[in-house]
C-alpha cells in the first residue's frame, strides 16, 4: 500500500464505467455491509439502504434517508486504518486494500441507483419517510386531503395511519410499464389527476401532488383546473423544478411559495441523490 496506489483509487472511482451486475441489489448492499464493518461512516450508508428496504417490504413507511453519497475521505479511511493494522508489503493488508479498492466504486455506484431500485422493486419514486408524512399530516390538520397520481399510496397511506380523510387517486396508466399501482398499500381510485380534482374538489382543503411524470402536462392541466375553479386548498408539490419531475409549463407557470409551511414541510424530506427534489406550496 501506498500514496500512489491511493491517488490512483481516487481517480477510478470518479471516473470508471461500471456494468450491470446480476447479483442483486439488496444482495449486493448486504455483502457490502460486511465488508465495509470497519468504516462506519461507509457503512452507516448501506445500514439506511437495508433499513428502508426492510420497512418497504414490510408495508410501512421508511425512515429518513442521508445523502447516499460516500465521503470524499473514504479511501483515506481505508489507507490510514490499514497502514495502522499492517507493515507496509504486508500481503494480508495488500490483499484487503486490493478487496476494498475494487469494491469501493461498484458501491459508489449502486448507492446512487437506490432509487432506481425503489422505482422498479417497489414503485416509489419520491422517497417518502415517515418523518415527513407526519409533517405532512400536521400542516393538513382537519382537513380532507386529495392525492393526485398517487402510485402505490405511500402518502395516502401516511395520513391515512393518522387518522386523515384522504381521497387517494391515480390513473393506473403505468401499472403495465412498471411496478407503479402494482402493490397498493392503501386503497386508490381510478382517476386521472383532472377528474379526481372535478370530483372532490368541494371536499378538500389539500392536494398532494408526488413526481408528477416527467415532460407530461398532466401537472399543468391539473393546476389551470385548480385555477380555474378558484378554491381555497392547499396544493402541495413534491418534485424537481425544470429537472426529474414534471413539465416545463408547469414550472413556468407555478407560483412556488417559500415560507414557514415550506420550510417545516421540508424538515425531513431531504436529497437522499443526485436529485434535488423538495416539498413546495403552489399557487
Amino acid at each position: 500500500m501506498n500514496p500512489k496506489k491511493l491517488q490512483k483509487l481516487k481517480k477510478k472511482v470518479r471516473h470508471a464505467p461500471l456494468s450491470e451486475r446480476k447479483t442483486s441489489y439488496i444482495e449486493r448492499m448486504t455483502a457490502y455491509y460486511h465488508q465495509f464493518n470497519d468504516y462506519p461512516s461507509i457503512k452507516i450508508l448501506i445500514s439506511n439502504v437495508l433499513l428502508a428496504d426492510k420497512m418497504l417490504a414490510a408495508g410501512d413507511l421508511p425512515q429518513q434517508m442521508p445523502l447516499l453519497q460516500l465521503p470524499d475521505d473514504s479511501q483515506d479511511q481505508i489507507f490510514q486504518k490499514l497502514n495502522t493494522r499492517y507493515p507496509a508489503g504486508d500481503e494480508t493488508g495488500d490483499k484487503i486494500w486490493n478487496e476494498l479498492s475494487d469494491a469501493l466504486p461498484k458501491l459508489d455506484h449502486d448507492l446512487r441507483s437506490f432509487r432506481d431500485y425503489l422505482e422498479t422493486h417497489y414503485g416509489m419514486w419520491a422517497y417518502t419517510p415517515a418523518p415527513f408524512v407526519s409533517d405532512l399530516a400536521k400542516f393538513v390538520g382537519n382537513r380532507a386531503v386529495l392525492e393526485v397520481m398517487a402510485g402505490n399510496g405511500y402518502i395516502s397511506k401516511g395520513l391515512r395511519d393518522a387518522h386523515k380523510t384522504v381521497y387517494a387517486t391515480d390513473s393506473q396508466a403505468w401499472t403495465a410499464e412498471n411496478e407503479t399501482g402494482r402493490h397498493p398499500l392503501t386503497a386508490i381510485e381510478a382517476l386521472s389527476a383532472t377528474d379526481a380534482w372535478q370530483k372532490y374538489q368541494d371536499q378538500v382543503g389539500v392536494v398532494v401532488m408526488s413526481w408528477s411524470p416527467d415532460g407530461l402536462p398532466l401537472d399543468w392541466d391539473l393546476l389551470q383546473a385548480i385555477r380555474a375553479t378558484d378554491k381555497d386548498v392547499d396544493f402541495v408539490v413534491l418534485g424537481e423544478p425544470h429537472g426529474a419531475t414534471g413539465s416545463e409549463d408547469f414550472w413556468n407557470h407555478a407560483h412556488l411559495l417559500e415560507n414557514k409551511e415550506t420550510r417545516d414541510l421540508n424538515r425531513h424530506y431531504t436529497q437522499i441523490d443526485l436529485v434535488q427534489d423538495h416539498v413546495y406550496l403552489v399557487k
